[in-house]
């Protein structure tokens, strides 16, 4: 394992020490420690990943490079806005998966080579597509904090008074407009992937676009009760997070199988 990856897997658990030391001891999370820490793993991430994905023979889209990639972007994002929207709850969660991946990358070594400049309509399908699975792994992270705080509350725990975590009800408004915004990006995901790609439902492919359409079909559900049955609490937990694990099957499932079992 390089060294670099070492220095990024240490910054991620000292930022993510900060936000724990700081929600046990019920305090603000410290912005300047955890600016630091989360800043460095991160740039040095980015540094890391471009040097793995980006090389003259082509771009290397194994699972595990995508999955460090959409960790970069998840821990980027949340770091940026966890002081606007109180995320202090799920950035540790966010920096174990980040430092899970880079490991994974290092030791379980796959590659999966590809020419984007051929295809610069493949480069659109892929971003909306890393970019609505983003935004709705954030959202599946934010709706179990909404459900760890609906279920304080109910029994009446101090936790849920914790000064670093929002109320219920900016969790919830926050969380819908995630999931709006996810459902958007998914939705030109799949246009684009229609369109761009031509055999979306062809033999080895069929597998992502079946539980693509089916993640789809969840949150179209999810948004459609909230909005218009006034769905709330465990429901909205559980069609998040099932929304989440559909899409998770969708994009790595069958790259598992592919790369990890067959080795193609």
């Amino acid at each position: 394992m390089s060294v670099l990856v070492v220095a990024i897997c240490i910054l991620y658990v000292l930022a993510g020490y900060v936000c724990i030391r700081a929600l046990k001891d019920k305090q603000t999370v410290a912005s300047l420690p955890l600016s630091m820490s989360a800043g460095a793993a991160i740039a040095l991430h980015a540094i890391w990943l471009w040097q793995e994905l980006f090389f003259a023979g082509g771009q290397d889209l194994s699972i595990f490079n995508i999955a460090c990639l959409i960790a970069l972007l998840i821990t980027t994002s949340t770091t940026v806005l966890a002081r606007t929207f109180k995320l202090w709850f799920v950035l540790p969660v966010i920096y174990l998966f980040a430092i899970l991946a880079l490991l994974l990358a290092n030791f379980i070594p796959s590659h999966y080579i590809i020419h984007l400049e051929l295809r610069p309509q493949i480069l659109i399908h892929i971003s909306l597509a890393l970019a609505s699975f983003t935004v709705l792994m954030i959202a599946a992270l934010y709706s179990l904090q909404l459900a760890y705080l609906d279920r304080s509350l109910k029994e009446h725990k101090a936790s849920a008074l914790h000064p670093a975590l929002p109320s219920l009800m900016v969790i919830e408004r926050q969380l819908f407009r995630l999931v709006s915004l996810g459902f958007v990006l998914l939705t030109l995901s799949l246009v684009s992937g229609y369109f761009f790609l031509g055999d979306l439902f062809a033999s080895g492919k069929a597998h992502k676009a079946v539980f693509s359409v089916l993640a789809w079909l969840v949150y179209a559900l999810l948004l459609w009760g909230h909005y218009q049955q006034g769905w709330r609490g465990r429901r909205v937990t559980t069609m998040s997070v099932s929304g989440a694990l559909l899409l998770s099957l969708a994009y790595f499932g069958s790259r598992i199988v592919r790369e990890l079992i067959l080795g193609r």
